[in-house]
C-alpha cells in the first residue's frame, strides 16, 4: 500500500498491481449497485403510499418531508463518521445492507411510524455511502489521479440508474409498484457484496481522509477552526445551496404538470426523466472529470450552472410532454458534472487537511438545504401562480446562482509543479 506522501509520485492507478485493480473493478460495481435504491425509493414511495396504501396526503407528506430532515441533520455528522472510522469498507457494507432493509420495510410496513423509521435508515445510508465511497476512492488511487476515478464513479453510478429506472418502470407496469422496492433492496445486497470485495489492506488510510503523514507515522488533521479559514469553503458552500436551491424542485415540477391530467402516467413520466438524465450523465461524468484536470474546476463547474437557466426557460414555456421529457437532456449535463466535479472541488479545499470527508458531509448540508428550500418555494409559487411562474421563478434563482459563482469562486486545482 502507498503512503500518502508517495501517491502522487506512483505510476499510473492501472498499472501499479493486480490486487489494486481488482478493488478497482469492485468498485466500479459497489457504484452500480448503489445508485438504485437512492435513485428507486424517492420518486415511486409517494406514489406507492397513494395507490397501493390509499394513504391521504397528509400522511403521505410527512412521511415523504422526513429524509429532508434527517438530511440536514445528519450529513455532516456523517462526514465526520467517515473521516474518523478506520475500516471504511465496512461502514460502506453496512449502509448497503441499511439501505435494503429500509426498502423491504417500506413495502411491508402499514403504519406512519413503521414507514417513518424505515425512510430515516434509508436516509441515513444514503448519506454515508457516497463520502464513503469517495473516501474508498481517494484512498485506493490518490489526489493525483482522484478527478478522473470519480468520473468513472459516476458513469458507473449513471449507468446504474439507467438500469435501475428501466426496471422500476417496467416493474410498476407490469407487476407491482411494491416489487420496486424488493429489487431495490436485492441491488443494495449487490452494492454490499461490491464492497466486500475492496480489500481494507489497500486503502490507504492517510489518503482516504486527505491528510499529511506525520515524521512519526501518524495522520495530521487541522483543527475545525484552522479549516474555516479558508474563505473558498464558505464561498463554495453558498454556490452550492444556490445551486440546488434552483434545480431541486424542477424535476418534481416537471413530473407534477405532466402527470397533472393523466395519473396512471405518473410512473412513465417519471422513469422517462430520470432515464434521459441518466443517460446523459454518463458520458457527461467520464468527459467531466477529465476535463477538470485538463482545463480546471471552475470552467467545467461554470457549464453545470449555465444548464439551470436555459433548462428553466424551456420547461416554463414548453407545452407537449415528449418535449418537455427532452429537456431533461439539460438536467444530466448539470448534475453530471456537479456529481464529479463539485468532489473534487471539496478534494482540493480538503487537501492535507484530514477533512475530506468531513466537508463531503458539509457540501451534502448545503445541497439538502438548498432542495428543501427549493421544493417548498417552487411548490408554493406554483400552487398560487401555476406552474409556468414556478419555473420563471427556479430560473431567476439560477441565474443569480450562475453570477454568483462566476465573480466569486476562485479555480481550486493546484498549478502543476515546473518539470525539471
Amino acid at each position: 500500500m502507498l503512503r500518502a506522501d508517495e501517491v502522487d509520485r506512483a505510476a499510473p492507478v492501472q498499472g501499479r498491481a493486480p490486487g489494486l485493480a481488482r478493488s478497482l473493478r469492485a468498485l466500479d460495481w459497489l457504484n452500480f449497485f448503489k445508485a438504485d435504491a437512492q435513485t428507486t425509493v424517492g420518486p415511486y414511495l409517494a406514489i406507492f403510499l397513494l395507490s397501493a396504501r390509499h394513504w391521504d396526503l397528509a400522511k403521505i407528506g410527512i412521511a415523504m418531508s422526513l429524509p429532508g430532515f434527517v438530511t440536514i441533520l445528519a450529513q455532516t455528522p456523517a462526514g465526520a463518521l467517515v473521516d474518523w472510522i478506520a475500516r471504511k469498507r465496512a461502514l460502506v457494507m453496512w449502509a448497503s445492507l441499511g439501505l435494503g432493509a429500509g426498502c423491504v420495510v417500506l413495502v411491508t410496513a402499514q403504519g406512519l411510524t413503521a414507514v417513518a423509521i424505515a425512510q430515516a435508515v434509508v436516509a441515513i445510508a444514503s448519506i454515508v455511502m457516497p463520502p464513503g465511497i469517495a473516501a474508498i476512492s481517494m484512498g485506493l488511487v490518490g489526489h493525483r489521479a482522484f478527478a478522473r476515478r470519480m468520473g468513472r464513479n459516476e458513469a458507473f453510478s449513471h449507468v446504474g440508474a439507467v438500469a435501475a429506472a428501466i426496471i422500476a418502470g417496467a416493474i410498476a407496469y407490469w407487476i407491482s409498484s411494491a416489487a420496486i422496492f424488493q429489487f431495490a433492496a436485492l441491488m443494495s445486497a449487490g452494492a454490499a457484496i461490491a464492497a466486500f470485495f475492496i480489500p481494507d489492506r489497500d486503502i490507504d488510510p492517510a489518503l482516504a481522509r486527505e491528510a499529511k503523514v506525520e515524521s512519526g507515522g501518524g495522520i495530521g488533521v487541522v483543527s475545525i477552526r484552522e479549516l474555516t479559514r479558508d474563505r473558498r469553503m464558505a464561498i463554495f458552500a453558498a454556490s452550492v445551496v444556490l445551486f440546488h436551491l434552483a434545480n431541486a424542485a424542477m424535476l418534481p415540477l416537471l413530473g407534477e404538470m405532466l402527470s397533472a391530467g393523466s395519473p396512471a402516467a405518473a410512473a412513465p413520466y417519471m422513469s422517462a426523466c430520470i432515464i434521459i438524465a441518466q443517460l446523459v450523465m454518463t458520458p457527461v461524468a467520464l468527459a467531466a472529470g477529465r476535463c477538470a484536470d485538463s482545463w480546471g474546476r471552475k470552467p467545467v463547474f461554470i457549464a453545470a450552472f449555465a444548464a439551470l437557466p436555459i433548462r428553466g426557460l424551456l420547461f416554463a414555456w414548453g407545452a407537449n410532454p415528449y418535449l418537455l421529457i427532452s429537456v431533461q437532456v439539460l438536467d444530466g449535463i448539470g448534475a453530471g458534472i456537479f456529481g464529479v466535479v463539485a468532489v473534487i472541488i471539496v478534494a482540493d479545499l480538503a487537501r492535507h487537511t484530514g477533512r475530506f470527508n468531513l466537508l463531503q458531509g458539509v457540501m451534502n448540508t448545503c445541497v439538502a438545504i438548498g432542495a428543501s428550500i427549493s421544493n417548498l418555494i417552487a411548490g408554493v409559487v406554483a400552487q398560487q401562480r401555476g406552474y409556468r411562474a414556478g419555473f420563471l421563478m427556479l430560473t431567476g434563482l439560477a441565474a443569480a446562482a450562475l453570477v454568483f459563482f462566476v465573480l466569486a469562486m476562485p479555480e481550486t486545482k493546484a498549478p502543476e509543479p515546473a518539470p525539471n
